[in-house]
């Protein structure tokens, strides 16, 4: 390998170690805990390090934010890839727990991806494409499913439901019940999938 090479990839460590100790600043202890300073102390680096890479805290937000909605806009077409191969239940299914899953995986980036006071898409606005890449393949799985109808209605509803269900799971009551991560999924899968069946018009679970 050469100099220029291993100075690239130190590089690129550095830069994505700061992303994962800010990530988990939000997850653990919140947005009020995360400052260059201190992404800069709990990466090993010299306090001027970050400043690098990131011009400041709202830079390295909106990274973050613009790798989420990338990350979620992946779990939504590789839900909506199986339409063709798949019942229309399991489909809408999936793209839920596509959705809702990402938000138990990454509760930290989850908080703060749909705040444009702390990710202004003026400023950034890689982040708001990447947010409208992740809101198309929503708005795909409504036409895979219910055709010509009211997509733009339909896609709201579909959305409100997923996020307020995520919501709900990760800083609301039902994730003061259900502490572990497996009892969550669990309750994810069945609320998703009642919703599906009256989505489809199929009698509901008794």
């Amino acid at each position: 390998m050469t100099r220029r090479h291993a100075d690239s990839d130190a590089t690129s460590d550095l830069r994505q170690r700061i992303l994962d100790v800010s990530e988990q600043l939000l997850e653990t202890e919140g947005l009020a805990a995360l400052s260059m300073r201190e992404v800069a102390r709990r990466s090993g680096v010299t306090h001027q390090a970050p400043y690098h890479h990131f011009t400041d805290r709202e830079s390295i937000l909106a990274e973050l934010v613009t790798q989420g909605f990338d990350e979620l806009t992946r779990r939504l077409a590789l839900a909506n890839q199986r339409s063709g191969s798949a019942q229309r239940q399991a489909v809408l299914i999936e793209s839920g727990q596509a959705y809702v899953g990402f938000a138990i995986d990454r509760p930290g980036i989850f908080r703060i991806m749909f705040r444009p006071e702390i990710c202004d898409p003026a400023r950034y606005p890689a982040a708001q494409q990447a947010g409208d890449r992740a809101h198309a393949e929503l708005e795909r799985m409504v036409h895979l499913q219910h055709g010509d109808k009211d997509g733009t209605g339909l896609a709201h509803l579909y959305w409100a439901q997923v996020h307020g269900l995520a919501c709900l799971i990760v800083d609301g009551p039902v994730g003061q019940h259900y502490r572990g991560v497996r009892e969550r999924r669990r309750f994810m899968r069945d609320s998703l999938a009642q919703f599906a069946r009256y989505m489809l018009g199929e009698p509901l679970a008794a």
